[in-house]
């Protein structure tokens, strides 16, 4: 799978420690964007949110305001972690029938669901659901937030009104897409050129190109002003559900009126001598606790090797065949392009944000609003079109998310994970957890440490630098498939990650991402 590459190039990122707050996020200038609400005196949740925004206006093919997800919270003070599920709703006017099975067999793209005719759950305005991430946003502001909220939105409309930079990495990622991006005439004048390529001044030319964002900038604005529940309530909302309609979709006024984001108690349970927090019900958490509860038993060694890969195989298979049995996700293509963000925030007071979020697929439903200017999603597809399943379609149900946020404690250290990547995710966040708990591994050693996956079909997919040892002990149970980690696409998940260590924060990122970085706030001085 990468025989093209090459074997002697090595990318690494550094990881510094810092009595500052720390962000890392996947696109360097949303990482920004929070490092500065901290310089400013922000709480961890105040830069969540700016960091939030900013990443929807610049990596709006993987998250925005028409997307949801859900976010770990630590509380310094009361020394607590909360959950708070903002994932899609179905709409409540959502008609099984007009999703008929076309019998032509599994579709593609994120989930091998039995095909609908055209494609109706998957793309187009029929696969928009109930968006959540700005209630989520609202609610958590309302309750955790010291900075007012126009101010934390303010930097995503500046860069709105700027327009996303397309560099090389912009233009490879709209490529992948512009067959699709095409159907709809909004998102080709956004995305594409003539309606056939993406927006680019050429592969070897400096980047000076920018998508044309006003109308989104302008969305955000009323965002700012008038909070987080126009989008629900208001005006704005109300466009946003007459451009559904009218490309044929479904989402209405009320739907947007009823949605609710939802705090919970999170799961909480230990593991040896480490302590871990995970969003419970329908996302990837309870299955987190079940592949650390197939650990517990095994005899790890005292660093990553044979035995350790082996025993992490075998329980992230357990985990993941109970989850595929008990919570309704029938499977993912291991090669499908996840449509997913994280970022992870610690304050100075030691306070954390995990927050996964995602339009679903890559550009979502590959339609956008045009009077919001807003890319939406495609939250249909996350159910199954089969009736009589644990996670069939019908109207106003939530789905099954693969999200999985986590604020972990071991020793004197605490850290917030998650990452990006469908059904990769949880896996690597299980093994980077692993890494820094069992192993005593610095943040730094365990983002570059390589991983495997096991989350897709019948085969174990691994890190072509991992050990010989460790492969052939590997090869003993299962089907191996090497690969490298690359750029684009992804072969793995990509994290993102804060670390506490008595007074001093650090961060990081997935190291092969071009655009991810951890930047704390005494850097923003510099920027």
């Amino acid at each position: 799978m990468s025989l093209n590459l090459s074997r002697s190039m090595m990318t690494r990122k550094t990881v510094i420690e810092t009595e500052h707050g720390v962000v890392a996020a996947q696109h360097r200038l949303a990482a920004m964007a929070g490092a500065e609400v901290l310089a400013a005196g922000g709480d961890a949740v105040d830069a969540a949110v700016a960091t939030s925004f900013v990443i929807g206006v610049l990596e709006p093919w993987m998250s925005g305001p028409a997307g949801g997800g859900a976010m770990m919270l630590w509380r310094a003070d009361e020394g607590q972690a909360l959950a708070l599920n903002h994932g899609m709703r179905a709409p409540g006017g959502l008609n099984v029938a007009d999703y008929p099975l076309s019998g032509q067999g599994a579709a593609g793209d994120l989930f091998p669901w039995d095909h609908v005719e055209g494609d109706r759950n998957v793309q187009g305005a029929t696969a928009i659901a109930v968006p959540g991430v700005v209630d989520g946003l609202g609610q958590v502001h309302g309750r955790f937030g010291r900075m007012p909220w126009a101010e934390l939105v303010a930097p995503a409309i500046e860069h709105a009104r700027r327009g996303l930079l397309v560099d090389w990495f912009a233009a490879l990622v709209i490529a992948s897409c512009t067959r699709e991006l095409a159907k709809d005439a909004d998102a080709a004048a956004l995305f594409l050129e003539d309606g056939q390529w993406p927006t680019i001044s050429g592969w070897t030319a400096l980047a000076d190109k920018r998508l044309d964002q006003s109308r989104m900038a302008d969305s955000l604005d009323q965002i700012a002003r008038h909070g987080a529940r126009t989008l629900y309530d208001g005006d704005l909302g109300a466009a946003m559900a007459g451009d559904v309609q009218a490309k044929g979709g479904c989402l209405s006024v009320d739907d947007l009126r009823a949605y609710r984001a939802e705090f919970h108690d999170p799961l909480s349970f230990d593991y040896r001598d480490a302590r871990f927090h995970v969003t419970p019900g329908l996302t990837a958490g309870p299955t987190f606790r079940d592949t650390f509860e197939g650990l517990q038993a095994s005899s790890l060694g005292e660093a990553p090797g044979p035995d350790s890969y082996a025993a992490m195989a075998c329980a992230l298979k357990a985990a993941y065949a109970r989850r595929l049995d008990t919570m309704g996700d029938t499977g993912e293509s291991p090669e499908a392009p996840g449509c997913t963000t994280h970022f992870s925030v610690v304050d100075r007071q030691g306070n954390m944000v995990a927050q996964t979020q995602t339009l679903l697929s890559i550009f979502g439903s590959r339609v956008v609003s045009p009077t919001t200017g807003f890319l939406m999603n495609n939250g249909i597809m996350w159910f199954d079109p089969v009736q009589g399943r644990p996670n069939s379609l019908g109207p106003g149900k939530r789905c099954l998310m693969n999200v999985c946020p986590v604020i972990g404690e071991t020793g004197d250290r605490r850290f917030a994970f998650g990452a990006s990547g469908g059904r990769k995710i949880m896996g690597a966040v299980a093994q980077l957890s692993s890494f820094v708990t069992d192993f005593g591994m610095s943040l730094g050693d365990s983002f570059h440490q390589p991983r495997i996956d096991v989350s897709g079909g019948d085969r174990l997919i691994a890190d072509d630098s991992l050990p010989a040892e460790v492969l052939e002990r590997l090869r003993l149970e299962h089907k191996v498939a090497e690969t490298r980690r690359t750029i684009f696409p992804y072969a793995f998940a990509c994290p993102a990650g804060v670390m506490r260590r008595g007074s001093l924060n650090s961060g990081c990122t997935e190291i092969m991402s071009p655009w991810g970085d951890a930047i704390s706030e005494d850097m923003t001085r510099d920027s």
